[in-house]
């Protein structure tokens, strides 16, 4: 399989940055560009779900939630990890190849800080509901990295915190909407977070172990991660079949993919970089879902 086009697009705008020596080329290097859609693409489904006209959907508060969860939130989640796991990523050549160390700089960690205290813009703005979601997300957001719980070095628990990431999701709908989404749905995008987040280590499983890190994957190791992975993501389809039967269909796209892997013997290091372009996809496809009712699906 080549290179996807979206990958393609990927390289050619983290070649443009600037220089990593200025501040801002860092930061942007930090927030991995490749990831960005990670946090803001869920904002773009959830309201899409949640709004109740396109006027809504297009409001003030929807793209702000978009734009922090573009950027600012990317700076703060990654920015965190790489604060704490500063000792560890001697180790990791993805540092080598599309990221960057954290080497102490008062103004990156000053950055960082105050891309997270951004989020408090958006306090006036949203229900009580929304923000304890919000409040979640923060939690897991720093926790997940940082002591004292450090989820990231407690097997299973770095899985299961992972669904910070559909949480963006939760909060835009339910700004929108005004209240919760389907259960269902939640549990859904939550066990998909967490087949996402694990595979996602895959890679990093010699370089953990070097550095005296335990995680679902080094714990289970390469094959029984990669059974894990399609078994969360199975979960998930069954999940999201029950709320609507199309979103199970779609939803199995990810068991099947694993199962493609292993079967074609693709490397890790090579599959990692696909679900950019597969994240895309499927969340294009979940919002066109959403967006049908405004043009004329009911």
């Amino acid at each position: 399989m080549r290179t996807s086009t979206l990958s393609r697009a990927t390289d050619v705008f983290a070649n443009a940055l600037p220089a990593e020596s200025t501040l801002h080329g860092y930061l942007l290097r930090l927030s991995r560009p490749r990831f960005w859609f990670y946090l803001a693409g869920p904002v773009i489904v959830g309201a899409a779900y949640g709004a109740a006209s396109l006027d809504a959907l297009l409001s003030p508060l929807s793209v702000a939630l978009f734009l922090y969860f573009l950027l600012p939130a990317n700076v703060f989640l990654y920015g965190i990890n790489d604060i704490f796991d500063r000792e560890v990523d001697v180790e990791n050549p993805k540092k080598d190849e599309k990221e960057v160390r954290y080497s102490g700089e008062r103004g990156v960690l000053v950055a960082i800080l105050l891309s997270g205290l951004f989020g408090l813009v958006f306090v006036p703005f949203l229900s009580p509901l929304a923000l304890a979601v919000f409040a979640v997300y923060y939690f897991l957001a720093v926790e997940y990295s940082a002591p004292p719980f450090r989820f990231k070095t407690t097997p299973f628990l770095d899985s299961l915190s992972n669904g910070l990431y559909i949480l963006p999701a939760v909060v835009a709908y339910t700004a929108l909407a005004g209240n919760l989404p389907p259960t269902l749905a939640i549990a859904g995008g939550w066990l998909w977070t967490m087949g996402m987040h694990t595979f996602s280590a895959i890679p990093d499983i010699e370089p953990d172990r070097a550095a005296g890190i335990r995680t679902t994957a080094t714990a289970l190791g390469q094959r029984r991660t990669y059974v894990y992975c399609a078994v969360c993501w199975f979960a998930a389809a069954i999940a999201f079949a029950l709320v609507h039967p199309l979103l199970g269909a779609l939803l199995t796209l990810y068991p099947l993919l694993v199962f493609g892997i292993v079967v074609a013997g693709v490397g890790v290091n090579r599959a990692y970089w696909w679900y950019p372009a597969v994240n895309t996809v499927v969340g294009m496809v979940l919002t066109f879902g959403g967006l049908w009712r405004f043009v004329g699906g009911g």
